[in-house]
């Protein structure tokens, strides 16, 4: 029962760790500590050659580059766990509730005449109606051709 208990309570501990929540929650911070700890295994095991540490940490470039990669993996890890959490990105957004919007009022203009016509009326102005009246002879009016002259 006591070991029930102290499981309990350990876990208890870790859900209310905002440390361990975030590290279970961001991939980024995942990714940095993970490269911290290969480089850092990666220097120590240029360091444990049988050399003295203090020549290879002075002549050995691979291992100042690892040694480097690991302080800058650790210090964007740093930064991650000091800066708030990020917040979910909404589904759905700004951006796609403008779209529904637009495709719908180009369905809705596509479809429907009397909408199309009152869009075309604010945009452009009213249709003016007009008479035609037309200047030219009447039909019965035009010679035929046997009645032309000849040229």
């Amino acid at each position: 029962m006591a070991a029930k208990d102290r499981i309990g309570r350990a876990s208890e501990a870790v859900r209310g760790n905002d440390y361990l929540k975030r590290l279970m929650e961001d991939d980024q911070l995942r990714g940095n500590l993970l490269a911290a700890y290969g480089a850092a295994r990666s220097a120590y095991g240029r360091m444990s050659n049988g050399k003295p540490a203090t020549q290879a940490l002075l002549h050995n470039r691979k291992l100042q580059r690892e040694l480097a990669e690991a302080a800058n993996a650790l210090r964007d890890a740093s930064m991650a766990l000091r800066e708030p959490p990020r917040k979910a990105k909404r589904k759905g957004g700004l951006g796609r509730t403008l779209f529904v919007l637009i495709v719908g009022a180009a369905l809705a203009l596509a479809l429907s005449e009397s909408l199309r016509s009152k869009v075309l009326d604010l945009l452009f102005g009213a249709e003016e109606e007009f008479d035609y009246s037309s200047t030219t002879m009447p039909a019965g009016d035009v010679p035929e051709p046997a009645d032309m002259p000849a040229a």
